[in-house]
């Protein structure tokens, strides 16, 4: 019989000694107010002196794109070094680019949260914001390569001057589809995310300009139980609608190239390569920008050498699969017997004027990643940082060679050249870039870079059967050795400990009855703070069978088991995510059909007018696009948001219940409402500063 030191539980058997011993996701904070006020604070506190130098300088690098949009604008594509047979070149090997540096977010996001893997809760939100400020890089070039600038909203499916409507079989065209469609949900995703996190910062804003700025994009969000149980289901819809999207918007943009019949393109491979190089370089690139993050604002107890780890083995995997599809394609080339398929990759491989690109890809995005194998190699954040810069130069690079090595060398020797980019092509590019850094800098400045809410719902304390603050030594290995950076860290700095059994002392009385600004003098309800979750559980719990129906918790995290406690059902947020994604369908193929069909009749590639499997892509993420829409406002509508004023407000301890405070209400519409009775039962509760509220 053996006894665990982890658990103390007891059991039989034989005892197998953890080498490496665990520590919790996110260690140090003694409670759930410490993760807020180390978040909220970078973004209440002056930034550190580095940050405007930076600032200035990825700015400055963003007026030089904005400077070669406008010369291209002006004067014409003409001023880029695509020509003949290299129409392509730069700007949509960069839009390829930051399209796959999105992928991260969505799928730390949504995939990760489907999974229910809980270390996506430090860095979820700051991919997320990655991924919609790629996407805002990527969507500058579809519209400053046509020329006309003037005449891009022909791409939107709307009547123009012409009559002429898309081509809804072009693959450009579902380009343009997946791409919006993918900004937009991921864009709702991430404001839903942000909801608990503004009422936070609302919460906690010292001054007035903060409080209405905080208080609208918040809509109001205090955390009532109510709300979370809309929330929660609103976000797993938004999850479930974004992992496809993960897989189809890099597959659409890859049928840019696999629909043609260009050597070096016409290959099924394709999706799913992209897909996967998507999420390699997606990765790099939040790692790229999260590990200088973390160190600057001392993060190492949020991010910890475990998430860096986990999205190391990642980087490993995806990348392996990459250079899988490397060699495949080589060995398709030359199985396929085709010359003019193999080459074209003998070009790129062995004897051609791009040959150099083609092996800094390699170099990248096979070998060097492979040093991942080696737990120092990703529990090292400096190493870490020089090895992600190689696989986002490696990322674009392949970018590069799939459209310019391929388009140089065409089926007649006649036609071949090569590509020489000019000043414009570059200044666009590291243009781009300062778009990209400057909107991140801004990001870390103005909002939480780390979800709070979800933060404090996977901390030890939260867990209700979490039943003791393990001992530092416990965190040695073996040797008597902190086996990582991170077990000495926590050691160092302690863990999470159990959750406190007492409320937070208010220093002014509180008086029985609390008037609101404009009150009607008749009672709201009575309101009372608890210490934690566990006990707010069985306060209510308690409540709801003494025959009280309307109440409600608040709190700063989702707590399961409140729902049922408060006697609410399911939400039916569902059926409105239902009823969205059948009326995008409807509206897609209506719009479809109707067009290429009766409207505007066009053969394209010999199909026939009804054909409908080149308008799949449009239909799904049109499907997708009202799903997500219709979950927002259903959102919004259930929890009756936006509710600028509630008459909680008042109540001097409230502001609390979105940081680490813990309430429970009975309203006075309730049939057994007494406001002596009432405030005396929650105080029989365990309540604190008990109060009734006027309405």
């Amino acid at each position: 019989m053996t006894t665990d030191p982890h658990t103390h539980d007891t059991h039989t058997g034989p005892a197998f000694p953890d080498p490496v011993p665990r520590i919790p996701l996110v260690w140090g904070p003694a409670d759930y107010d410490s993760v807020s006020e180390q978040i909220s604070e970078i973004t209440e506190k002056p930034q550190p002196y580095w940050w405007w130098p930076a600032f200035l300088i990825t700015s400055s690098l963003l007026c030089g794109g904005v400077l070669a949009a406008t010369y291209l604008i002006s004067t014409g594509v003409g001023v880029w070094g695509s020509n003949v047979p290299v129409a392509w070149a730069f700007d949509i090997t960069n839009f390829v680019f930051w399209i796959g540096i999105g992928h991260a977010g969505t799928l730390i996001s949504a995939i990760l949260f489907l999974f229910r893997q809980k270390w996506r809760t430090s860095i979820n939100r700051f991919s997320e914001a990655m991924t919609i400020f790629a996407v805002i890089c990527a969507f500058i070039y579809p519209g400053i390569h046509v020329g006309r600038f003037w005449y891009v909203w022909f791409s939107i499916p709307l009547p123009n001057a012409n009559h002429i409507w898309q081509n809804f079989r072009s693959p450009l065209l579902w380009d343009f589809f997946a791409i919006s469609t993918y900004f937009t949900i991921s864009f709702i995703f991430w404001y839903i995310g942000l909801l608990p996190d503004l009422g936070t910062l609302r919460d906690r804003a010292k001054s007035r300009a903060r409080q209405m700025i905080f208080g609208f994009l918040s809509l109001g969000w205090r955390g009532s139980t109510r709300h979370w149980r809309h929330y929660e289901v609103a976000y797993l819809m938004l999850a479930g609608l974004s992992t496809p999207l993960v897989l189809s918007v890099h597959s659409v943009v890859s049928f840019d190239f696999a629909t043609s019949l260009i050597p070096g393109w016409h290959t099924t491979i394709f999706p799913p390569y992209f897909v996967a190089g998507a999420i390699f370089g997606g990765f790099a690139m939040v790692l790229q920008c999260m590990i200088p993050a973390r160190a600057v604002y001392k993060l190492e107890n949020v991010v910890t050498i475990k998430h860096i780890d986990v999205m190391c083995k990642f980087i490993l995997a995806t990348g392996t699969l990459v250079g899988y599809a490397y060699c495949m394609e080589l060995f398709i080339a030359w199985f396929s017997g085709n010359p003019y398929e193999w080459q074209t990759f003998k070009n790129r491989a062995f004897d051609g004027d791009y040959t150099w690109a083609y092996w800094v890809m390699m170099t990248c995005n096979l070998f060097i990643p492979q040093v991942f194998w080696i737990r120092w190699c990703r529990q090292t954040p400096w190493f870490v940082l020089i090895i992600v810069t190689f696989v986002n130069v490696g990322m674009w690079y392949e970018r590069f060679v799939i459209i310019v090595q391929s388009l140089h060398h065409d089926f007649l020797p006649g036609s071949w050249g090569q590509f020489h980019p000019t000043w414009v092509d570059w200044l666009q590019m590291i243009g781009d870039f300062g778009l990209f850094f400057t909107f991140t800098l801004l990001f870390i400045r103005l909002l939480p870079m780390v979800a709070m809410a979800e933060v404090k719902g996977v901390l030890p304390m939260a867990n209700p059967h979490y039943p003791f603050k393990p001992d530092a030594e416990y965190l040695k290995g073996e040797d008597g050795q902190y086996p990582t950076e991170d077990h000495a860290m926590a050691a160092a700095h302690g863990v999470p400990s159990r959750p406190s059994t007492e409320v937070k002392p208010h220093t002014e009385a509180i008086p029985a009855f609390i008037p609101t600004p404009g009150g009607s003098g008749k009672p709201w309800g009575a309101v009372a703070e608890f210490a934690n979750g566990t006990q707010l559980l069985e306060a209510a719990k308690a409540a709801l069978a003494a025959g009280y129906k309307h109440l409600d918790a608040w709190t700063p995290f989702y707590v399961h088991g409140m729902k049922e406690a408060i006697g609410r059902t399911r939400s039916r947020l569902p059926l409105w995510t239902l009823a969205g994604a059948l009326t995008g369908l409807t509206t897609a193929a209506t719009l479809q059909f109707y067009l290429m069909a009766y409207y505007y009749p066009t053969i394209v590639g010999g199909k026939e007018y009804r054909s409908w499997e080149a308008f799949v892509p449009v239909l799904f993420e049109m499907t997708i696009l009202f799903a997500g829409f219709f979950t927002l406002f259903a959102l919004i509508g259930l929890c009756g948001l936006p509710k600028f004023f509630h008459p909680l407000d008042s109540h001097p301890t409230f502001g609390r219940s979105t940081q680490g405070g813990f309430f429970l209400t009975i309203e006075a519409q309730d049939a057994k409402f007494s406001p002596d009775e009432t405030r005396a039962f929650l105080e029989s509760l365990g309540g604190k500063h008990v109060a009734v509220m006027e309405a």
